[in-house]
This record gives C-alpha cells, structure tokens and sequence, in this order.
C-alpha cells in the first residue's frame, strides 16, 4: 500500500519562488502539497494555487504558527497522512531531494529525518556568518544539555504523522525546528540526519535578512534550548 505523504510549506511573500518550490517537488512521491499563507501581502497565494498546491490562509505571523496550522489540516483529513514533509517556500532548498529526505522512515524505521545543511554542499553565501554562527552554537548546546548529535537545524525534514503527534508542537515563531529536536530526542524517538544542498534563497529573508530577524530568532532559540531541559 502506498504510504501518503503530505508537504506543509510556510510561506511568508515568497511569490517570487512559490512556484519553482512547488514546481521541483517529485508529483509521483506525494499525495498533497499545503502551502499555508503567512499573511501575505503579494501574489503567494495566487501563484501557490496556479501551481497546483492546496492553499490555507494563517493570520498570525510567524514560521510556527503556519506549521501548526498546517498539522491542523493534516489531523482533519481521512485517511491521515503517514508522513509529512517540511520544507521552505524560498527555494533555498532543493525540494527534488524529497527521496532521501523520506528514504530513512520508508525503508529503515526512523521516526524523524533533519536534512542537514552542514552535511550537504552549501552555496557560497546561502547562509550568514550569524546563521552560521547561531546554528553551531545552537546545535553545541543541544548535545551538551541533551546529550543529541545534531549538525543542523534545517526546515528540510520528514516525520512520521504518529510520531508527530506525540511531539505535541507549541512553538509558534523561530523556535520550531528546535523544539521538534529537541521533543524528539527527549522521547528518545528514532532520528537521523541526511546531507541536502542549500542554495541562496529568492528574495531577501524575513529572519536574517534584518538585523531585528537575527536576534529575535537567536534569542528565541536559545530560550527554546534551555525551556525544555
């Protein structure tokens, strides 16, 4: 039987991108592409529909909060899914590496695949020196606190829908990716890391595009890290 795979893309004015993201997604591997609308004020939408995905509207700004709405529409459907994948709508990602993304929960029973960045061949400038900075920092205080081997924090990653489920995800800005980590390995749940390529994204970044977005993330991040140990 074939496994439903369901793809959850927050998108805050990605209409430059949207299409491309959605366009370089392998049609053959899964069931239904959600773009969820961040509060948009260009042709996101738009461009989201005519580019075939299902398209949900969240009001409230932040990368978690159109996550969350996004499971929302996940735990309505019938049949659930049984994966669901997250990527970026800035085509910072390269999303036709969906296969090995997904590969480790079809054929070898894990729960949670990151794709890492840090694994995989960046492009010259796709991230900061701050990104940079933030993610090893970050990635150094999860495995001194919680004893993980994470390399990275990348948006790039598949779970299982049950295995999410259990995660009970609150975070609703830039905590997101972290909490998921971190919930992951405190539930001891069966996580691995892929290497995937990372280009400069379209457009400039809402996060750390700005001075305001770098430290805003960092430190939410940070307080993300020591909230749940």
């Amino acid at each position: 039987m074939r496994n439903a795979i369901l793809v959850i893309i927050p998108a805050y004015n990605e209409e430059r991108s949207i299409a491309n993201v959605i366009g370089d997604i392998p049609k053959d591997l899964v069931t239904e592409i959600i773009v969820v609308n961040n509060h948009s004020s260009d042709r996101t939408e738009e461009n989201a529909r005519a580019a075939g995905a299902t398209v949900l509207t969240e009001t409230e700004k932040g990368y978690g909060a159109a996550c969350l709405n996004g499971i929302r529409y996940a735990q309505e459907r019938d049949p659930k899914p049984d994966i669901i994948v997250f990527l970026d709508g800035d085509y910072s990602d390269y999303p036709d590496q969906m296969p090995a993304i997904i590969k480790p929960i079809l054929e070898e029973g894990f729960d949670l695949v990151i794709g890492s960045r840090t694994l995989g061949k960046r492009a010259w400038g796709s991230m900061t020196i701050p990104q940079l900075f933030g993610n090893w920092l970050a990635c150094s205080l999860m495995k001194g606190l919680y004893h993980t081997r994470y390399s990275d924090l990348g948006p790039f990653r598949s779970i299982r829908y049950e295995s999410l489920m259990r995660l009970n995800m609150q975070d609703r800005n830039f905590g997101w990716t972290v909490e998921m980590q971190l919930k992951a390995a405190k539930q001891k749940l069966k996580v691995c890391e892929v290497p995937v390529d990372y280009r400069k994204r379209i457009g400039v970044s809402k996060v750390s595009g700005t001075v305001k977005g770098t430290i805003l993330a960092g430190y939410k991040i940070l307080t993300t890290i020591f909230k749940y140990r």
